[in-house]
């Protein structure tokens, strides 16, 4: 069972100051939290084979390809302006 002294090391832990009301209304909802977990420790898996998705997953991703291929002079006749074989942009302070 979660006491008020587990609640007041998890707030130090994370640097939180609370209030006595939220130190009670924490206890208890945690130890709520641990009554549904023990809750859930009761069923049985012992014929549940692990898994990480839930259903049938395939990759989806599709194959990359190179449709058009620029040569930097290509790719450099778009810029505004240009300065040693790169685009020059605006200073930002």
């Amino acid at each position: 069972m979660i006491t008020i002294k587990d609640v007041e090391h998890v707030a130090k832990l994370a640097r939180l100051e609370l209030t006595e009301e939220e130190k009670e209304l924490y206890t208890k909802q945690l130890g709520d939290v641990l009554k549904y977990v023990d809750q859930m420790n009761e069923v049985d898996t012992s014929n549940v084979k692990p898994m990480t998705q839930v259903i049938d997953f395939v990759n989806v991703m599709r194959e990359d390809k190179v449709y058009y291929e620029y040569s930097k002079e290509q790719l450099m006749a778009n810029a505004p302006e240009e300065e040693n074989g790169f685009f020059k942009v605006p200073k930002i302070n």
